[in-house]
């Protein structure tokens, strides 16, 4: 095997070579920045954004599940709350009062 440390290591005396290049020094650092920018910042940004479209375009009737895993369907909505109907009975007066911020998703109508 070669040794080639030697050969990989500055000349003595701190002769040759310059000062790296600024640009070159911070290179990687950028990259890394711009990495998670695309792989965490920029998709959570998008995710929110569609949430917020949805939990505006709620109306009564629509079949909804909150954070929580109750499954339920609108019966009042306000700007910041929304009163759900739990329950397999259509006629059930089982209801909630809850956060719209509390909904997870829209459900598909079946």
């Amino acid at each position: 095997m070669l040794n080639l440390w030697p050969a990989m290591a500055p000349p003595p005396g701190g002769a040759g070579g310059g000062s790296a290049n600024p640009i070159l020094t911070f290179l990687p650092f950028v990259l890394m920045i711009v990495v998670v920018w695309f792989l965490l910042i920029r998709p959570q940004r998008k995710r929110q954004k569609e949430l917020q479209t949805m939990l505006s375009q709620l109306n009564k009737g629509d079949k909804v599940v909150t954070s929580s895993g109750i499954l339920g369907t609108i019966v009042g909505i306000t700007e910041s709350r929304v009163v759900l109907r739990v329950g397999d009975d259509p006629k059930s007066e089982t209801k909630i009062e809850m956060l719209k911020s509390a909904i997870a998703g829209r459900m598909e109508k079946e």
